[in-house]
């Protein structure tokens, strides 16, 4: 009986945790988990920030794309062909391309390679179909480009070569076309579908 008597009376000594103790402690978790959630929105928005910037750098880079209208015309002297001409149209959404080769800084590069020649840089003549008359390709409008061959690169384009043109804007992404002649060039206008 004793023992059972002295079990009571440490039981009785030993203090609880009191209602000030545990305020102290579940404010702590709340400041904890408070901290924590602001890191991991501050993360999430951030990298929501980075995704944003992305995406809109990558539109940016689309929207000034050109597109192709109507066929590659090739006119030929019996042999090789001697003039490139081909039609540009600003795809949907794109922003407006320069298109005067006086431009120093912000101009269409318009590139040539085939097996034998890469020239960089070509020489171009721009004639507004449907438009306003400017150097500026925008909605809506036709420009044609010409390039005679035979005067830019020196180079002979002969019958069932392939060939490739690179369209370059100041900004977007770039058009290539790329052809083969005929087997025969007798003709003098061939349309290189």
């Amino acid at each position: 009986m004793s023992r059972i008597r002295d079990f009571f009376r440490r039981v009785r000594e030993e203090r609880g945790i009191t209602g000030l103790e545990t305020a102290i402690v579940l404010i702590a978790f709340v400041v904890v988990a408070a901290v924590f959630a602001f890191v991991v929105l501050s993360t999430g928005l951030f990298s929501s920030e980075r995704g944003k910037e992305t995406v809109y750098a990558g539109l940016q880079k689309t929207r000034g794309s050109m597109s192709l209208t109507g066929g590659v015309i090739a006119t030929s002297d019996g042999t090789a062909v001697t003039n490139l001409q081909f039609g540009l149209t600003l795809a949907a959404g794109g922003d407006s391309v320069n298109l005067d080769q006086s431009d120093a800084n912000n101009r269409t590069v318009i590139s040539y390679i085939d097996t034998a020649v890469n020239t960089p840089d070509m020489t171009y003549v721009t004639t507004e179909v449907v438009g306003d008359a400017d150097e500026l390709l925008e909605a809506g409008e036709l420009a044609q480009v010409a390039i005679d061959m035979t005067a830019e690169c020196g180079c002979t384009i002969n019958a069932n070569e392939s060939f490739t043109l690179e369209v370059k804007p100041p900004t977007g992404s770039y058009l290539v076309i790329t052809r083969t002649t005929p087997a025969s060039m007798t003709e003098t206008i061939v349309n290189l579908n």
